[in-house]
């Protein structure tokens, strides 16, 4: 069975009460099932993990690999803007990665319009609420079926 990592970036455990106007009223755990719901149906296995902290979202896609992930979904949230850190461990390992977002960070704030992960990605979806996160792992699923 092929095994995709879910990483979950800084504060989006507070989704469902953080600024509920800009990322919905859907807790991490509500995603997170419906994403395990799509799994189940597509034949993958999830593997889901979230940090407040740059350095443990590096580690753990580093060892994606070595670990069996074929694919990693990645809302990197704050980091996306910021970290070249997880933007060069993305490049470093052999297993593709779509980037996704709640929101559309393309009509935010202006420093939110540049994304230093998307190059290191085969995709990006963002905008698109809690279907985003749906929308990339139908993606991923899909990288794996070729």
């Amino acid at each position: 069975m092929k095994k995709i990592l879910v990483i979950h970036g800084p504060n989006l455990n507070l989704l469902g009460v953080r600024e509920t106007s800009i990322y919905g009223s859907s807790s991490l755990e509500e995603i997170n099932a419906k994403l395990e719901g799509l799994a189940r149906v597509s034949g993958v296995e999830l593997t889901f993990f979230q940090s407040n902290h740059e350095g443990d979202i590096v580690d753990i896609i580093g060892k994606s690999h070595r670990d069996g992930f074929s694919a990693i979904v990645i809302n990197p949230a704050a980091y996306t803007h910021t970290s070249v850190a997880i933007r060069d461990a993305i490049s470093a390992v052999n297993v593709p990665a779509v980037e996704v977002h709640l929101s559309n960070i393309y009509k935010r704030e202006e420093f939110r319009h540049h994304s230093l992960i998307a190059p290191a990605c085969v995709g990006q979806v963002s905008g698109f609420g809690v279907q985003s996160y749906v929308l990339g792992l139908s993606a991923a699923i899909a990288l794996l079926s070729k």
